[in-house]
């Protein structure tokens, strides 16, 4: 974020209010298609890390969870059955067309009576502090305008003993994958986006927010800042994607 109150959008410099504007319109344009277009992208690989993300938060039965940017409902489903009926999961977006698409494919799953659903922004979350046991976000956090404000969100609304997982896209580590994670992202992704969305806009987007977000090792640091003990984090396939977790003490 630049000092000159702008930020990024994807590779753009955008002023700081337009930012959730134009990340909702990406997201409207996308939400009837999204789950369709992370398998056709990820070749399936997004719901292992979803589950890897669900085991790093520990859950048990009876808990409260908070899952921020939500989406279509992917992470409160794999929880739901390790909360169990005591349980509760809060789905969580900022967009519309997301949190309608989560809510009624968890019903359609037959679950949706064991989660609530709050259209919310997660810099500015809509409950009192100490609510929740775990809070999870999926892919959401890199298009947040101000993170430090949503990590520090996360730790407020953590009752003692609570767990934060974020599951995220980081940077490739490995060099000789590089220039074909790139080729993948910025062109292939693209055209994907015009062939079964028609929005190629979107999915450039999408790529070019991954390359902006912090890598691991900073992303570690804003959580520790935020009040987070114990942090650390696992990268994933080469490092297309990154799990992250801090506990609330």
């Amino acid at each position: 974020m630049s000092e000159d109150k702008t930020t990024h959008f994807g590779y753009r410099e955008v002023p700081l209010e337009e930012k959730a504007e134009r990340v909702a319109s990406v997201f409207d344009s996308v939400a009837d298609r999204y789950d369709l277009m992370n398998d056709l992208m990820s070749g399936g690989m997004h719901r292992l890390w979803k589950r890897q993300a669900i085991h790093h938060a520990k859950l048990r039965p009876g808990l409260q969870m908070l899952d921020l940017a939500g989406g279509t409902g992917d992470l409160a489903s794999l929880a739901m059955p390790a909360l169990g009926a005591d349980g509760q999961v809060v789905v969580s977006d900022i967009n519309l067309s997301m949190l309608a698409r989560g809510r009624d494919r968890l019903i359609d799953q037959g679950v949706g009576a064991q989660a609530a659903y709050v259209l919310a922004d997660a810099e500015e979350l809509p409950f009192p502090d100490a609510s929740f046991d775990r809070v999870t976000i999926g892919f959401g956090l890199r298009n947040v305008t101000r993170k430090e404000n949503a990590l520090a969100e996360m730790r407020r609304i953590l009752r003692p003993g609570g767990r934060a997982v974020i599951l995220e896209f980081s940077h490739v580590y490995v060099p000789a994958l590089r220039p074909l994670y790139d080729l993948y992202s910025f062109r292939l992704m693209p055209m994907m986006g015009r062939l079964v969305v028609n929005d190629a806009e979107s999915y450039r987007y999408l790529a070019e927010s991954i390359r902006m977000h912090p890598e691991a090792s900073t992303l570690k640091g804003m959580m520790e800042d935020a009040g987070f003990e114990d942090c650390d984090y696992t990268l994933l396939t080469a490092g297309v994607a990154a799990i992250h977790t801090g506990w609330a003490y």
